[in-house]
């Protein structure tokens, strides 16, 4: 048998993160500013499938890095319709249709990997989202937000590159 997972079956997955956190070797933790000076942005991970999107970029001392951490305030999976715009913005409007919450149980993202960042020049970390892995039905549903399941994210994320 082989069915699709939720994730495939979707047309939009808006995640919106309120915080942007990378961890300083013996600094402790400094805030990455949003895209746009917005206080959450908010992105659509299928949109992302065949794209990429700037999530955070702003000045962060030279040193050795440890971690990021994304805290998600909220997650919905869209059957319908998918979203329209940009992948990422302050904003995303929300498309049509039948729909269900994601829970993501930690509430946060966690990127354990190493990095320096020199003095001067700037650095770009691209990360990569395996939607297919991470995002489950759980209970008696039928994948589209009915029939007592729900959607949890346990999120699946790759550092596909420092540069």
């Amino acid at each position: 048998m082989l069915k699709d997972s939720p994730f495939s079956d979707a047309k939009a997955l808006l995640v919106t993160f309120s915080k942007l956190n990378v961890h300083a070797s013996g600094a402790g933790w400094v805030t990455v500013p949003f895209a746009e000076g917005a206080s959450s942005r908010t992105c659509d991970l299928k949109q992302l499938e065949t794209a990429q999107d700037i999530l955070g970029v702003g000045p962060l001392p030279a040193g050795h890095y440890t971690q990021l951490r994304l805290v998600v305030s909220s997650a919905t999976i869209y059957f319908q319709n998918g979203s329209s715009g940009a992948a990422c913005a302050p904003t995303v409007v929300a498309p049509a249709g039948t729909n269900a919450p994601v829970v993501i149980p930690s509430g946060e993202l966690k990127l354990n990997r190493e990095f320096d960042l020199a003095s001067s020049g700037g650095t770009t970390i691209l990360l990569d989202f395996d939607g297919d892995r991470s995002v489950k039905l759980t209970g008696n549903g039928n994948g589209r937000g009915k029939g007592g399941g729900r959607y949890i994210m346990t999120p699946v994320i790759g550092i596909v590159s420092v540069h």
